[in-house]
């Protein structure tokens, strides 16, 4: 989830649990939300290990300690006495620590429903958590939230906020149904086939909460189509001056027409595969081993004797129109070591 989003969540939970009247020993609403707003956001505070240099370091570590589950209380108590410094003592730090640790719990819960995956017992375990039931940006969710907030303001009323928070435990709940049935026409396709599937996934997609991704991993690749579960028609192919978001929404077939295709995991080109698995072996890309969930061959350049072996994941790829993890593998002849380098497109 983008950090905004996280920030307003964690400010709708404080004003929907903001006490009627507070009392002596308790933070002024105008306080609690802004609280609620910074704790929100605080756990992306980790995108400063994009200072390291190294992309791995911050792809395979972001989500990590300041989103885990173990750690929140410590947080919620740094983040108190940081404020206690910020208001100028005027309140003690019981007074900013419940808030603050709400609004890290929501922050956590609005990640582990992305399909990035968010260590929730970081450091004391790899596991990565991923419900990949809402796109990391989704503005159906945001704008839940920022309705929640607009009408508990216009209304100044916790109870609008509270039926904020329902209505996105709603909208969530809808999205996991849709996952799953989203994940039934993966299965069908798999019978239908007689496919000796490993793993069938549905994973969320821009723009609509009805566009998801199927995939179907077999014992050499993927199978995948883009569904979307509310058309009856295939859409129109956009015109050549089309918008990125035209041409993103135009990839989503209905489930009677879909457009099956394979990704190998190493290619298609059986001469190339050998290089494939060499390159993916190579100790330069031990990060992208612990980063991509559905990781696969992107394509291979060659310039003289020089070759990079590109991956990518397909968790974030859209089509040919986006995909920002393409790693590869590269070296200048058979004789020099495979160097790490990414691809932009």
């Amino acid at each position: 989830m983008d950090t905004l989003t996280h920030a307003l969540s964690g400010m709708l939970l404080a004003r929907a649990t903001a006490p009627a009247q507070p009392h002596s020993g308790q933070l002024p609403l105008r306080a609690r939300m802004l609280v609620g707003l910074l704790a929100g956001a605080f756990p992306d505070s980790d995108f400063v290990l994009q200072l390291s240099g190294d992309a791995f370091v911050y792809l395979n570590h972001h989500r990590g300690v300041t989103h885990s589950l173990p750690l929140l209380p410590l947080w919620a108590l740094l983040l108190s006495g940081l404020s206690v410094l910020l208001w100028r003592r005027r309140h003690a730090w019981q007074a900013f620590y419940g808030v603050a640790l709400l609004a890290l719990g929501i922050h956590v819960a609005g990640d582990v429903i992305t399909a990035f995956g968010t260590r929730i017992f970081a450091p004391f375990s790899d596991y990565r958590a991923a419900l990949p039931a809402i796109f990391i940006i989704d503005l159906w969710f945001t704008g839940i939230i920022v309705a929640g907030l607009l009408a508990a303001w216009l209304w100044r009323s916790r109870l609008a906020a509270r039926l904020g928070l329902t209505l996105l435990a709603a909208y969530v709940g809808v999205q996991v149904w849709h996952m799953q049935a989203a994940g039934e026409i993966a299965q069908h396709y798999v019978q239908t086939q007689g496919i000796a599937a490993r793993e069938v996934a549905a994973l969320s997609q821009p723009l609509s909460p009805f566009h998801w991704k199927l995939l179907v991993r077999d014992e050499g690749g993927y199978h995948r189509a883009d569904l979307s579960l509310y058309r009856d028609a295939v859409p129109a192919t956009p015109t050549d001056d089309a918008g990125f978001l035209a041409r993103v929404a135009a990839l989503y077939r209905p489930a009677e027409d879909l457009q099956w295709d394979y990704r190998p995991l190493f290619g298609a080109d059986v001469a190339e595969q050998a290089l494939a698995r060499e390159a993916w072996q190579a100790p330069v890309l031990a990060g992208m081993h612990r980063f991509a969930e559905y990781p696969a061959l992107y394509r291979i350049d060659r310039e003289g004797a020089g070759v990079c072996v590109w991956f990518y994941d397909l968790r974030f790829e859209l089509r040919n129109l986006r995909n920002p993890f393409i790693f590869g593998a590269c070296r200048a002849d058979e004789r020099a070591r495979w160097r790490l380098e990414r691809l932009t497109e």
